[in-house]
């Protein structure tokens, strides 16, 4: 079990003075973190950028200063290096227990580019990260995702712990595969061609039936579990190709924050494509919480 102490004992705010990065100072700001929470706010710079020291490291002391008008206990360092390398590793040597981040900084052009920070640090992370998207206003809505996996069980327990503000609006979704690409049966010559979709089997439709009840079952679990935590969810099931129909329901919905397990990859393994975590970061167009699982060997 996930313990509240162990969520959200130290807290690494990775701050690059950008739009992104001021929204997840506010989010961090928002969130009822217990007195020993501690924060601290990190930035990195490059080699050429050694005579602006000086108008860095004002930048981070108001953004501390910031944090502790919120009641907070915040410090910062300035790092020289790759700013998603030097956050990895800060968090590793100084067991973090939570990467925050803007999804993109000040140096991103349009649209999150493949390897882009964001998307690096949640990759190669041993610890949650939560991506934060502008403009943010509130934590309302708030979206878990389940496929009834360890990743997801820890997802689940995780967020269970997690100091979200009062009120929220939970959802917890499923997405039961996609059916089968309609096959169809084609007759007459080749200047008249006459289509017909071939009749779903009952076997076909008996493993739908399955599927769905398999779903509502693992839903229902989930709502039962979080429960336990004092959280009131509201269960929503879909079918289809699951990153789609997420980012479809959290545009619909206005959500607010996703929150998801993932395995992520080790530091040896070439980036893997697909997966609904990494495409939640890239395209949802909200804030995103990725919960780590054990990196893989």
């Amino acid at each position: 079990m996930v313990t509240q102490s162990k969520v959200c004992g130290r807290l690494l705010l990775a701050d690059d003075g950008s739009e992104h990065a001021r929204a997840a100072v506010a989010l961090v700001s928002d969130l009822p973190l217990p007195p020993r929470c501690r924060v601290t706010v990190l930035r990195m710079f490059g080699s050429q950028q050694a005579a602006e020291l000086g108008p860095l490291e004002e930048a981070l002391a108001q953004t501390c200063a910031a944090l502790k008008n919120k009641g907070l206990q915040a410090d910062s360092e300035l790092l020289l290096g790759s700013p998603a390398q030097k956050i990895v590793e800060y968090a590793q040597e100084h067991k973090i227990d939570l990467i925050v981040l803007g999804a993109k900084g000040l140096r991103a052009t349009l649209g999150i580019l493949l390897g882009g920070v964001a998307q690096q640090v949640v990759e190669y992370s041993a610890c949650p990260v939560l991506v934060v998207r502008p403009p943010y206003a509130a934590l309302r809505r708030v979206l878990l995702l389940t496929d009834g996996s360890a990743n997801s069980q820890r997802a689940m327990e995780y967020f269970g712990q997690f100091p979200f503000p009062a009120g929220l609006d939970v959802r917890v979704m499923h997405v039961l595969p996609p059916p089968p690409l309609p096959v169809m049966a084609a007759y007459g010559g080749a200047e008249r061609m006459v289509y017909e979709p071939l009749v779903v089997t009952e076997a076909v439709a008996a493993e739908r039936a399955r599927e769905e009840a398999n779903g509502k079952a693992l839903l229902e679990r989930t709502v039962q579990l979080l429960a336990g935590f004092d959280i009131k969810a509201a269960p929503v099931l879909k079918r289809g190709d699951a990153a789609t129909e997420i980012i479809e329901y959290i545009k619909d919905q206005k959500i607010d924050l996703t929150v998801s397990g993932s395995r992520g990859l080790s530091q040896i393994r070439s980036w893997l494509m697909g997966s609904v975590s990494r495409k939640l970061v890239h395209y949802s167009g909200c804030s995103t919480l990725v919960v780590r699982g054990p990196q893989p060997a």
